[in-house]
């Protein structure tokens, strides 16, 4: 019997009509995924990198220019973000005043330190990154109506670690200093001695407190100031020997991090713990400065601090 088939024509296109039973099994079947429709809900307008920064505190967005121009303090809250060691020299100095020393002084990789990534490829990355040469700037400059020996870390270069080449470059600040008859300021952000050069970087904490020694003996002082981090190696030697210690708000500041500590004692920690303002109700430091007035204040201190300086020297 001969067998027909039917087609069903619509609008003289000729389609096969739908099938509205499952297929039986073993027969191939494609099935086309239709697309999502990606709803308007879902859009999230991107922000331009370089114009908007979010501060941690508040979470508020703050204008990078604005920023900028409030020396890297959020306006609404007052949070200090980290500042780089250039930037923070020309808030403090006078203009044109610094005279920067051992500028082309760099690390070298004297272990052969090989890990996830050589200790060599990543001194050439911050180098490029960051635009120093290492850790830490130092020089002579003017602060008001003193000329002081400065030295400023920066905590964006292998996190501001104390190797070979900082600890060298202060030593030979604070003997510039001590020979010149200059106070001498130091400010402080830094995760601790460099790890890639072992004990290299741990002999770094005795000569820097024995160069300062020297500074001690000639009566000129000494000015710490602890910035956000200030911990391990670097605030266990001469961050914490100052004749006067100062730091920023908010500054986490101590030896080992609060989690090491909880974990060691196995005791719940007291708030702001570690804090600038903890510190500083518990005799660790002697005051509290934002950002704004560190100029004035420091020139005020200087001030103080070198009352009679002159007389001293000639009878010494």
């Amino acid at each position: 019997m001969a067998t027909t088939s039917f087609h069903k024509k619509t609008l003289g296109l000729e389609t096969s009509e739908p099938a509205v039973t499952p297929p039986p099994s073993g027969a191939e079947t494609t099935f086309v995924k239709k697309p999502k429709l990606a709803s308007s809900k879902s859009k999230k307008r991107e922000i331009p990198e370089g114009l908007w920064e979010k501060c941690p505190k508040c979470s508020n967005m703050v204008y990078d220019k604005e920023l900028d121009e409030n020396l890297k303090v959020c306006p609404k809250c007052s949070h200090h973000f980290s500042i780089g060691a250039r930037e923070r020299i020309n808030s403090l100095v006078e203009t044109c005043s610094f005279e920067e020393m051992d500028a082309e002084m760099k690390s070298v990789d004297v272990l052969e330190f090989t890990g996830a990534a050589s200790y060599k490829s990543k001194l050439e990355y911050y180098e490029k990154s960051t635009g120093l040469k290492d850790a830490v700037v130092t020089g002579i400059g003017m602060i008001g109506s003193h000329r002081v020996a400065l030295a400023v870390m920066d905590f964006s270069f292998l996190g501001g670690s104390m190797g070979s080449v900082v600890g060298e470059k202060l030593t030979r600040l604070i003997e510039a200093g001590t020979n010149k008859g200059l106070p001498v300021i130091i400010i402080s952000s830094s995760g601790g001695a460099r790890m890639y050069e072992g004990m290299f970087s741990l002999m770094q904490m005795a000569k820097t407190c024995g160069a300062l020694g020297y500074l001690g003996r000639a009566k000129l002082p000494y000015i710490s100031v602890l910035t956000n981090p200030t911990y391990a190696g670097v605030m266990a030697s001469y961050a914490s020997v100052g004749d006067l210690i100062i730091a920023e708000p908010g500054a986490m500041i101590g030896f080992a991090g609060p989690r090491v500590i909880k974990d060691t004692t196995q005791a719940e920690l007291p708030p702001g713990f570690q804090t600038a303002e903890f510190l500083l109700d518990h005799g660790l430091i002697d005051a509290i400065v934002p950002r704004s007035e560190m100029k004035m204040r420091l020139s005020c201190y200087l001030d103080f601090l070198m009352q009679g300086q002159g007389r001293s020297a000639s009878l010494g």
